[in-house]
């Protein structure tokens, strides 16, 4: 029998954050954030792709908390 992967708890996200202070920002709010399970960003991708996993959060939530804190981001489709 074959189990269908799930990845509907996987966010991806295109951002503007390029410099180190943006990741530490990330770090304090994303560690501390109870419903991430895990999230990494790519520093080194032209769009600093940023990818969370979380069951519970939307896209919508993850972009709010973003640009909130000064930084830009949208869902990447």
């Amino acid at each position: 029998m074959e189990t269908a992967l799930n990845f509907n708890h996987i966010l991806l996200f295109k951002t503007n954050i390029s410099s180190n202070k943006g990741k530490q920002l990330l770090h304090t709010i994303l560690d501390n954030h109870p419903a991430v399970q895990c999230w990494n960003i790519d520093m080194e991708d032209s769009d600093h792709v940023l990818r969370i996993i979380s069951e519970t959060l939307s896209h919508t939530q993850i972009i709010e908390i973003i640009n909130h804190h000064g930084y830009q981001c949208c869902e990447l489709i």
